[in-house]
């Protein structure tokens, strides 16, 4: 994990329509969290940046369960950027339960002229807002 300055931390409380059969978060509402907090994520790092003209789309998730969510569990999402080059970026995602890491994801997100929906290499200005919140 890289300095804590540069994690963006993200708080929720499970909520009813998260739960599976099973009683847990289901593993689909996972992914959706992963979206949500990279979303969210990237929203802050742009927030004063309205020239950036650019959208991002998964093109990898890669997630290890290490345990699970119960109804009204507080938790805690952490995210940070890691690799860039080309027109991808990796993202990492942390989800825990207090102490106790449930989640540990890596996803590869590939960036997007916002009128074309085109593959664009990344550019000066995204490099430098993503290396902001390295």
């Amino acid at each position: 994990m890289p300095n804590q300055s540069n994690v963006f931390t993200y708080h929720h409380v499970v909520t009813k329509d998260e739960i599976d059969t099973l009683n847990h978060v289901n593993n689909v509402v996972y992914v959706q969290w992963i979206q949500d907090i990279s979303t969210k994520h990237w929203n802050d790092l742009t927030k004063d940046s309205p020239e950036i003209d650019f959208v991002w789309v998964v093109t990898r998730h890669e997630i290890d369960y290490k345990g699970q969510a119960l109804l009204g569990d507080t938790i805690t999402f952490k995210t940070w950027v890691g690799e860039t080059k080309g027109v991808t970026s990796v993202r990492h995602v942390e989800i825990l339960k207090g102490a106790v890491l449930l989640v540990k994801a890596q996803t590869v997100w590939c960036m997007l002229h916002a009128k074309t929906l085109k593959p664009a290499r990344i550019t000066e200005s995204v490099l430098k807002i993503l290396e902001a919140s390295k």
